[in-house]
């Protein structure tokens, strides 16, 4: 019988305390116990001994163990151990010394070694900063800088690639400043260094939307000295922030532009948050203002803000502007909105910041752009669009990436290198010459036009000589009852405003009346003599709304050309703007069958081929003022804008007891409802065209049209799995088990399953989506991963039955989806919240209504 002292205790005790006990064990020893029999070395080598060893000492196993694998822990340990670099006690007590015996010292050559290793080490460091330096302080790839010599005087240039974010920078000894005129550049030297010594001087940064129509345009003509931040518009305020912070790496700003959609009452700065000045003071925009003023020189060394739209037309909009320059201490500069059109206003006159007095005209924005990109943007950006939206919808799918950069590279050297637009440079004299020439030629039957244009450029130069010699202003004043009668000098600015709209108006009426001319009269005829191309019933659907706009708008333009012949400083047009108004009803059935029309166009241009050729001879034509027939039946909804615009302006230059004021306040609200019924139903038909769009793509997709659902932001992710779910979230290792599209709704989040399908022999791909679980937001919880050696930009997604981690490929990225995801889930909770109040005090009152009873 063996004694109790000599027993095996890991025989006899549970195994747990047998491993209790062996855990006071060092390495060694346990490498030793492990050599008393298979019995003791089973026990000696569990992973739970080991595993503990080697986390604290960051050996981490790069795989999951078997379940029938054993001392993987103990082989991961010794393998460590053994590729240590460790000295002996001896060679450790030669090199150092002892406690009781001290070093011996180095000789003379060692030491000599010594101080030549450190001198090529501090020469190693000193190079890697230096390189560090000259790739902060490089050009953006794809930038040009040519010398003055080789364009001739007065063309400094620099090529910039579209980009998210760029800084342009010269050499580290000077900085190119542009001049504000958009002249040739200068190098500025700094006052406070010693002559010799040059530092680069503070630039302009320049916040582009991404939501600007054809935005890769504008980029592609920033000067130099401009720092450009391309944001998503779908992206909260925060985002933004960090984006801008990391553009300007700590240096202030000179001036800050920001270039974005808006009106003359409000900024649509992101998707669901617009800048207005019943929103400025809330929490969000008061803090992103106040930071952001943070990276901008002070007024008194020149810093401020631009805002390239007309705020400075309406009342609220110039209150606008006054708050924001008393929250920021800057001065806050927009255009005055004396010009229709999209974008023209930034070629207007711009307000100062100390009122509504008008500068140079498009003095600020050629600060940041070239004139002569800024001046094609400005006319063309919407029809540019229209070509440019498709090709996002193509690119974003395939090269997400490198999408912004390709289509800055093909569109700035197709007009630059190839069409040489910057080349193409005529003066404003015979820019409005031609215009006119050619606005006159359209109005005649000639069957000589090319020398109709020879006589009339003629007269014209007959006219401005006779103006030069009698001494009157040489500047081409603005034609604003026909080509031969030309108007005085702008002596107001309500007589300037009322000669833009009567100016405009006629330009319109004369597209609405082509629709008819052009399109309705040869349908009408062809249907009258048996070969008809449309239906009667067809042609009423499309042509018969444009009827009664055409009327209304010969009536409201006769009566502005006759207050406007008989101008004088009490002279009202609000009456007939009043007048106008009343019969606005036409201009909403005309909207309300808008949709129906171009689905009546499109359904009979597949159906009837006869349909198809008349389009295709008649569109975009002289006579169809170079418009196709859907482009002209847009233009009433274009409109509305331009008479919001211009009668702000004519509210803001009349004085409150001018007899003219009721009426134009009056019609300008009227004009406002309007407006935002058309925006109403604009966001109403992108929001179904997106949903069906997505109803498509995604592949087992169940119905999404539910209630008023709408899509806020879709992000691409990789989907993640944890081996074993035990370890600490810290020392967490994930593996990557597929890709993931995340599509959040404001009442949902649907995730998905995404393939990426390579294209052979090109280096475009293809997505499609699987349906993989969709999440209702009040039932969502967001948890973030904190950024490890093993992880970076992942989240996790809770739901009440399960969970998915989720890491995106940048940080900004994960920042910007997750703000939109909290703030998505915040108002679903506050929705039910409220839904779930009026249910109980409904049924409360049912309750009292059934115990009166």
């Amino acid at each position: 019988m063996v004694p109790v002292t000599r027993v095996d205790f890991t025989a006899v005790l549970p195994r747990f305390l047998s491993l209790q006990i062996m855990s006071f064990l060092s390495p060694m020893d346990l490498c030793r116990t492990a050599q008393v029999s298979w019995h003791w070395r089973v026990v000696s080598e569990q992973d739970c001994l080991w595993a503990g060893r080697c986390i604290r000492r960051g050996w981490f196993l790069p795989y999951t163990p078997g379940g029938k694998e054993f001392g993987a822990w103990k082989n991961h340990y010794v393998s460590c151990v053994s590729t240590l670099d460790w000295l002996t006690p001896r060679e450790a007590s030669e090199l150092y010394g002892t406690l009781n015996r001290p070093s011996l010292g180095v000789t003379e050559e060692e030491e000599e070694r010594r101080k030549e290793k450190r001198i090529r080490q501090r020469i190693r460091d000193v190079l890697q900063e230096e390189k560090r330096s000259l790739m902060r302080n490089r050009r953006p790839w794809g930038s040009n800088t040519t010398s003055e010599g080789a364009r001739g005087p007065g063309r400094s240039k620099v090529s910039f690639w579209s980009s998210l974010t760029w800084q342009s920078k010269t050499d580290e000894s000077s900085s190119f400043s542009p001049s504000p005129d958009g002249g040739q550049g200068s190098l500025q030297k700094s006052a406070g260094t010693s002559d010799g010594a040059w530092e680069p001087s503070a630039a302009l940064l320049l916040l582009v939307s991404s939501r600007i129509p054809a935005y890769e345009l504008v980029l592609s003509g920033v000067k130099a000295g401009v720092t450009v931040v391309l944001y998503d518009h779908r992206g909260t305020l925060s985002a933004l922030l960090l984006q801008v912070e990391g553009a300007v790496s700590g240096q202030p700003a000179q001036r800050v532009g920001l270039l974005a959609p808006g009106g003359t009452e409000e900024v649509y700065l992101l998707q669901d948050c617009s800048l207005s000045e019943r929103t400025l003071l809330t929490p969000g925009h008061r803090d992103f203002w106040e930071r952001l003023c943070t990276w901008v020189l002070p007024t008194r060394e020149g810093g401020g803000m631009d805002i390239f739209c007309p705020l400075a037309a309406s009342a609220s909009g110039a209150a606008l502007l006054q708050n924001l320059s008393t929250l920021t201490c800057l001065e806050v500069r927009a255009p005055l909105g004396l010009a229709t059109g999209s974008f023209q206003n930034i070629l207007s006159e711009w307000s100062s910041g100390a009122g509504l007095e008008g500068q140079q005209r498009a003095a600020p924005a050629l600060q940041y752009v070239s004139d002569g990109v800024l001046q094609a943007w400005c006319r063309q950006a919407e029809w540019m669009e229209q070509v440019l939206e498709e090709l996002r919808r193509t690119l974003e799918s395939q090269l997400r990436q490198t999408s912004l950069q390709a289509r800055g590279r093909a569109l700035g050297h197709f007009l630059w290198e190839e069409i040489r637009l910057d080349k193409i440079c005529v003066s404003k004299e015979l820019s409005d010459a031609l215009t006119e020439g050619l606005t006159a030629l359209t109005e005649q039957e000639e069957t000589r036009p090319v020398e109709f244009l020879s006589n009339f450029l003629l007269t014209w130069r007959n006219e401005e000589t006779h103006r030069t010699n009698t001494g009157e202003d040489p500047s081409p004043a603005v034609r604003c009852v026909n080509t031969s009668d030309y108007s005085q000098i702008v002596l107001d600015r309500r007589h300037s405003v009322v000669q833009e709209l009567h100016h405009s108006e006629c330009l319109y009426v004369r597209r609405l009346s082509s629709i008819l001319k052009v399109y309705q009269e040869p349908l009408s005829a062809a249907l009258n003599s048996n070969r008809a191309i449309l239906s009667y019933t067809d042609i009423q659907i499309i042509f018969s709304p444009v009827t009664g706009l055409v009327q209304l708008n010969r009536v409201f333009q006769a009566d502005l050309q006759v207050r406007l012949q008989q101008w004088g400083v009490e002279q009202c047009v609000g009456d007939v703007f009043v007048k106008f108004c009343s019969n606005l009803s036409i201009y909403t059935n005309y909207l309300n069958n808008y949709s129906t029309a171009l689905r009546t166009i499109d359904k009979c241009r597949e159906a009837k081929p006869a349909f198809r050729a008349f389009l295709k001879r008649m569109d975009r034509t002289l006579s169809s003022h170079m418009l196709s027939l859907q482009e002209l039946l847009l233009c009433p909804a274009w409109r509305i804008q331009e008479y919001v615009t211009l009668l702000q302006a004519l509210c803001v230059n009349t004085q409150p007891h001018h007899p003219d004021h009721a009426h134009l306040s009056s019609a300008l609200n009227t004009m406002q409802e309007l407006r935002l019924f058309i925006q109403k139903l604009k966001r109403n038909l992108e929001a179904d065209r997106v949903l069906e769009e997505m109803q498509q793509m995604v592949l087992g997709c169940p119905s999404l049209r539910e209630g008023s659902r709408r899509l806020v932001i879709t992000q691409e992710a990789t989907l993640l799995r944890c081996p074993d779910g035990q370890i600490p979230d810290s020392l967490k290792i994930y593996e990557q088990v597929g890709d993931v599209g995340l599509f959040l709704f404001n009442d949902a989040l649907m995730l998905t399953r995404r393939k990426v399908h390579h294209t052979p022999f090109t280096v475009s791909h293809r997505s499609t989506h699987t349906f993989l679980a969709s999440v209702a937001l009040t039932s969502l919880s967001i948890r973030e991963i904190t950024h490890t050696r093993y992880v970076h930009h992942a989240f996790i997604l809770e739901s009440p039955s399960r969970s998915w981690v989720c890491a995106t490929e940048r940080g900004g990225e994960r920042e910007c989806f997750l703000s939109a995801l909290r703030l998505a889930v915040k108002s679903a909770l506050r929705r039910t919240s409220v839904k779930v109040d009026t249910d109980k005090r409904r049924t409360l009152v049912t309750d009292a209504n059934e115990r009166i009873l």
